[in-house]
């Protein structure tokens, strides 16, 4: 009998590590593609020439509303798989997430009307405000969920603002540069000329901003949290917890001499590894809690049949929606150069 308890407890663990790994590659998706999204929408706000912003937001024409599916699919994945943790983090982050969702749509809205507008100006504001917050909000609410979201009896008992604090504005501000460097880079493979090289200046200040978040939110960390500051440094500094900062510097270096070099893929190459090291490192620092310091993934889990018949169903959609979003940027790649590309 203790056997077969302690065989389905390990099997347990086992389909909870794997729905970790799932979410993280969803959030990874998401990141990196919807990233460059909201990047280039923030940055078209300061662009003043009508033509040059059109050719920004008409790179994203044909992959901005697939780019967010990769959200869509996260939030159920989460909702279930780890339901307790999906209740935590909505309660606990309501305000940034029910902003975000507002804004998400309002540049959808705005995005569909410029293409009617006889006058665009404003509609391309707008895409430029939603953008904007909505990436705000995601930094905001990432930042509350590592600053720690106050968790009794499996529930959320802190208060509606919680997640505000220095920490989630630093960040917020790491993830809104992080953002506009994924855009710039993105731009530099779309466009050319006076555009490209405007797109280079922006990707070296966005990476500037991005890197000094980031190098905040590191120290910041370990200092907020013992276990993290013992995962990191109880094993000196050897621990193989150093291979996602490394990477991400060695991607800091690499992105440099990229942009000095003028290489159109490289950049948005070496920004993505950043984002793929920095997601990495903050996974492998939290665990095994699903929400920092308050929530055990485990204690936080669906049973085991829950687990096994969800992957079933997801299991076959993930490589339909890689080849989808594959194909799509395969068919509508090269150069922007018309107003009403894709």
């Amino acid at each position: 009998m203790g056997t077969a308890v302690q065989m389905e407890a390990t099997v347990h663990l086992f389909l909870v590590d794997v729905w970790l790994g799932f979410l993280g590659l969803f959030l990874a998706f998401y990141v990196v593609l919807d990233g460059f999204d909201l990047g280039i929408g923030v940055l078209s706000l300061f662009v003043g020439a009508q033509e040059r912003r059109g050719i920004m937001i008409a790179s994203l024409s044909s992959v901005w509303d697939a780019n967010e599916t990769w959200l869509i699919v996260f939030g159920g994945a989460l909702f279930g798989a780890f339901p307790v943790a999906y209740g935590v983090a909505l309660h606990g982050l309501y305000l940034p997430l029910i902003t975000m969702i507002f804004a998400l749509a309002f540049r959808g809205v705005a995005f569909e009307f410029r293409a009617h507008a006889f006058s665009r100006r404003l509609w391309d504001r707008c895409f430029g405000v939603g953008s904007l917050v909505a990436a705000i909000c995601q930094g905001f609410a990432l930042g509350g969920l590592i600053g720690g979201i106050p968790v009794s009896n499996d529930q959320f008992s802190g208060g509606p603002f919680d997640w505000f604090s220095p920490f989630s504005i630093l960040v917020a501000v790491g993830v809104l540069a992080g953002y506009c460097l994924l855009g710039a880079t993105y731009l530099i493979i779309k466009t050319e000329d006076a555009q490209q090289r405007h797109a280079v200046t922006m990707a070296w200040v966005a990476g500037a901003v991005m890197l000094a978040a980031a190098l905040g939110v590191s120290i910041w960390t370990p200092l907020r949290y013992p276990y993290v500051a013992q995962k990191w440094f109880g094993n000196g500094i050897a621990s193989w917890f150093i291979l996602p900062p490394a990477f991400a510097v060695f991607c800091s270096a690499m992105l440099a001499r990229a942009l000095r070099k003028r290489q159109e893929a490289a950049p948005f190459v070496w920004t993505v590894g950043i984002f793929l090291a920095s997601i990495a490192g903050l996974g492998a620092s939290v665990y095994p809690f699903i929400i920092p310091g308050g929530l055990k993934a485990a204690a936080a889990a669906s049973d085991s049949l829950t687990l096994v018949f969800m992957m079933l169903g997801i299991g076959l959609l993930i490589p339909v929606m890689i080849f989808y979003n594959g194909y799509q940027y395969l068919v509508f790649r090269g150069k922007v150069r018309d107003l009403h590309y894709g």
